[in-house]
């Protein structure tokens, strides 16, 4: 099993990305990394002594910074990193690229370089919640600000495949995101893919959700845009950070409650586990012909390491190719998509 890791993308590389790619390998031992950017950069943060036959360096002269813009830095960009570890996806020389830079670089390298699943039109970013009852997929994360219900529909269906195949969730429950339960409430975008979700015998629709329902709510599938998407994954991120940082002021702001912090230190770590983003690892970009991990630009070592983990996952249940028969067999095509 050969994954290929964007050395240079992310808030803290090469150094946190090469730290997760050797932690990863001490996780699995069939596993094979190639590291792609800058070699001296990379070497810097190698021990001396290192598996050379498990981790390899694929030279690249350049990468994409997150404050560039996507199609432009890649026209312009040939020996970009995400680019190059993208083309080795593409000629099978790597079964997954992950990467923690910029996003919507690799949402380009991913549709110019690997291309898209026949019947979809937009692939979507599928990223894992953590929901009070088990895993919530919110789909799409991020990757496409303006949609049609169309195109909604076919993240549903992607959703749904996922969640059940990888995620293991049996017959999951769809959900459209809306400011309201009410087949009537939303904007014209989600009364219009209400219809079509409604329609679809395909998935399991349970109607519309409202924000009190991301992470306590009736479904496993959470459907939107990804303008909205990605507002919820921050929000839900923020939540997390904000609620830590009041526990930890109240809990040392004097004697008593520090002895009670330390009674509850366990069950503090095991809740800030299940809303910590770094577990997840990273998010695949549902929808191209190839596996693409999408990561968080702050991604530290752990987040990495965890990544890697979700693509052999990913690999092992053969999610490109259950999502194309899927996709196909339920009868989503070009057609479709006006």
């Amino acid at each position: 099993m050969r994954i290929a890791i964007d050395a240079m993308g992310g808030d803290y590389a090469p150094q946190e990305i090469v730290h997760g790619a050797l932690g990863a390998l001490n996780d699995q031992q069939d596993l094979e990394l190639i590291l792609v950017g800058q070699e001296a950069a990379i070497k810097e943060h190698l021990p001396k002594k290192y598996a050379e036959e498990r981790l390899t360096i694929h030279h690249c002269t350049e990468f994409i910074a997150m404050e560039e813009t996507p199609v432009v830095a890649y026209r312009k960009k040939k020996d970009a990193s995400i680019t190059v570890t993208t083309r080795l996806v593409k000629e099978g020389h790597a079964q997954a690229v992950i990467s923690a830079g910029n996003t919507g670089a690799q949402m380009v390298a991913s549709l110019f370089g690997l291309g898209r699943l026949p019947g979809i039109s937009r692939p979507a970013i599928g990223t894992v919640l953590p929901g009070l009852d088990g895993p919530k997929l919110l789909v799409d994360a991020g990757a496409n600000t303006e949609c049609k219900a169309e195109n909604l529909l076919q993240f549903a269906l992607m959703g749904s495949v996922y969640a059940e195949k990888i995620l293991g969730i049996k017959n999951p429950r769809i959900g459209l995101v809306s400011n309201g339960s009410e087949p009537t409430k939303g904007n014209e975008l989600t009364l219009k893919a209400h219809q079509l979700l409604a329609n679809a015998e395909q998935i399991n629709f349970m109607g519309n959700v409202e924000g009190r329902d991301f992470l306590v709510g009736p479904v496993d599938v959470l459907v939107c845009d990804g303008f909205v998407g990605n507002i919820i994954l921050k929000a839900v991120e923020g939540t997390g950070t904000g609620m830590f940082t009041l526990l930890r002021e109240e809990l040392t702001s004097n004697w008593r409650s520090k002895m009670g912090a330390f009674l509850l230190l366990p069950a503090l770590k095991k809740m800030k586990a299940r809303l910590d983003y770094t577990e997840f690892g990273g998010a695949p970009l549902l929808g191209v012909k190839g596996l693409s991990i999408i990561c968080h630009g702050s991604s530290n070592a752990h987040a990495i390491r965890n990544a890697v983990r979700a693509a052999v996952k990913c690999i092992e249940k053969e999610m490109v190719s259950t999502l194309e028969n899927n996709c196909c067999s339920a009868g989503v095509g070009e057609k479709d998509v006006k």
